[in-house]
């Protein structure tokens, strides 16, 4: 099984959208998905049509021992992904954890307990490089992380990669970054083309092929609690995501994509 973190520690780069999405695409070429909603604000279940009322175990109860995985698991409209909402009360999970015994490794040890339920797991992260956005990154292999053409992008990735070094050298030496891929591209807009080639010239390969572009049905689907994909599959921003799925296939091990 693969676990994928989707982090960015600025807000607002259409990180949980490329979740949902991405784990949209993947689950319609056959794999069994999770989407881990770790994020308090709870977005990524929204987004999914999965209210407040049907949040009855949430990711917060089973980081704190409350629950199992199987109990918290809903599943989503979409055939094969299933999810593990997030709540509110997420957002006070970072205090109640900082004495907690094994404090980095609560989510991983928790996902350990059905990891041959699904083939790839998704993790949304919140933004932020705080306790919980540590717990996605232990507990995952790669990290996919979403990147908006603007000024101060590069800026904050510096700051995600040495994150991402101090998480390799004391919790999760696997730890490695699967690709970067460039949200909100406004093909009109200079600045967006001069941040697209700045970032290709100092990570090279590192970043995907796909662009994701500013796109309306993209920003509606959530409000209709469905992916993209299935509100609008024609749309620009939901060709860009299968087109990101499948280079994101591409890049995963062979013995994954035999799972």
């Amino acid at each position: 099984m693969i676990r994928i973190a989707v982090a960015n520690q600025k807000g607002g780069v259409g990180k949980t959208t490329t979740a949902i999405n991405v784990a949209t695409a993947l689950a319609a070429t056959g794999w069994r998905v999770l989407l881990v909603d770790l994020d308090p604000q709870g977005n990524a279940s929204t987004g999914l049509g999965v209210g407040q009322s049907a949040r009855e175990w949430s990711s917060y109860h089973l980081l704190m021992g409350d629950c199992t995985l199987d109990e918290a698991v809903i599943p989503t409209k979409v055939p094969r992904l299933d999810l593990l909402a997030a709540t509110a009360d997420l957002s006070g999970a970072e205090i109640e954890l900082v004495n907690a015994d094994e404090r980095a490794h609560r989510l991983s040890n928790a996902l350990d307990e059905s990891a041959g339920r699904w083939d790839v797991m998704l993790i949304d992260c919140p933004p932020s490089l705080g306790l919980l956005t540590m717990n996605a990154m232990v507990a995952a292999k790669y990290l996919l992380v979403p990147l908006q053409c603007e000024f101060f992008a590069l800026e904050g990735l510096s700051q995600l990669l040495q994150t991402v070094e101090r998480i390799r050298a004391r919790f999760n030496p696997q730890l490695s970054i699967m690709g970067v891929v460039l949200t909100m591209y406004d093909k009109r807009n200079k600045l967006t083309d001069q941040v697209a080639e700045d970032t290709r010239a100092c990570l090279g390969r590192v970043v995907f092929d796909t662009v994701i572009p500013r796109n309306v049905r993209l920003s509606e689907a959530p409000s209709h609690g469905m992916p993209a994909l299935i509100y609008d599959f024609k749309c620009a921003g939901s060709e860009a995501y299968i087109s990101l799925a499948r280079e994101l296939i591409a890049r995963l091990p062979k013995e994954a994509k035999a799972a």
